[in-house]
C-alpha cells in the first residue's frame, strides 16, 4: 500500500466548505481513480492533516485523468478555503494492525 500524507491550514470560517470539497473529491478519486480512501484530521482550529492510502505508487502516479468535471469544482472550492495544503510524506505501508471496520 502507498500513503500520501497532506498538511492543510484553512482559512478562518472555512471548514465546512473545505470539509464538503475534500469529502466530495475524496469520493470522486475512490470512485474513478482506484484509492483506497483518506482520512482526514484535525489538529486544532485552522490545521488538518490527511493521509491517501493507495494499493501502489503506480496507481498514485497515474491517477486524474478519469475524474468527472465535478472534480475541478471541488478542488477550486478546496483551494479558495485553504491558506495551505501541502504533501508532507508519500511512503510505502510495510504493516498494517489498524483494526478493520465497515463504513457507514
Amino acid at each position: 500500500m502507498y500513503v500520501v500524507l497532506y498538511s492543510i491550514v484553512i482559512k478562518p470560517e472555512q471548514e465546512d466548505q473545505f470539509i464538503g470539497a475534500w469529502k466530495g473529491l475524496t469520493t470522486l478519486i475512490y470512485k474513478y481513480e482506484g484509492s483506497l480512501g483518506s482520512r482526514l484530521h484535525k489538529k486544532d482550529t485552522l490545521n488538518f492533516f490527511a493521509y491517501a492510502q493507495w494499493p501502489d505508487k503506480n496507481t498514485f502516479d497515474n491517477a486524474g485523468g478519469n475524474l468527472p468535471e465535478e472534480a475541478n469544482e471541488l478542488r477550486d472550492i478546496m483551494k479558495a478555503s485553504c491558506e495551505k495544503f501541502e504533501v508532507l510524506e508519500k511512503f510505502e505501508m510495510i504493516e498494517d494492525l489498524l483494526k478493520q471496520h465497515q463504513s457507514e
